[in-house]
């Protein structure tokens, strides 16, 4: 009976080893798509305060969360190099703040718009990657199973 104990006791111990060592070890990352169609700064930064305030809430938990800010029809200008009143913010959230925890995507189909009717080429902000779609973009965030505000 001993052995039988001493067996027990092991698989226990050993059955232990493979508990996390606390509940955000094992959850998954949070992930928020956040979108901006507005050529309004209220509206960017807004976009911009919910991102920092969704970062600092699941950092003071110890979770992994993920921001992707996507910006198309109006709201391009928020990411555009030229016309931009939110590069600095951009800029910090992006490279000072939270590296790796935030992208700004831009929307392709609006900067070939904006470009044939402004008629020359349109500067996206180097923190900012370009997607085909803007909506096409957010759709499959969703369908991968990114949460959506819409500021």
């Amino acid at each position: 009976m001993p052995s039988l104990l001493r067996h027990l006791v092991i698989v226990a111990l050993m059955s232990m080893a493979l508990i996390p060592a606390s509940p955000a070890a094992d959850s998954k990352p949070h992930r928020v798509a956040i979108q901006v169609d507005q050529n309004d700064p209220q509206v960017m930064n807004l976009a911009l305060g919910n991102a920092s305030n969704v970062i600092e809430y699941y950092r003071d938990k110890n979770q992994d969360v993920e921001i992707d800010i996507v910006a198309y029809g109006p709201g391009l200008h928020m990411l555009r190099a030229d016309t931009s009143l939110a590069q600095d913010r951009i800029r910090r959230l992006k490279d000072m703040v939270f590296p790796g925890k935030i992208q700004f995507s831009a929307c392709n189909s609006t900067k070939q718009g904006m470009e044939k009717a402004e008629g020359h080429a349109i500067s996206i902000l180097p923190d900012a990657i370009v997607v085909p779609s803007g909506v096409v973009h957010l759709m499959e965030l969703q369908e991968q199973g990114w949460s959506y505000v819409r500021p």
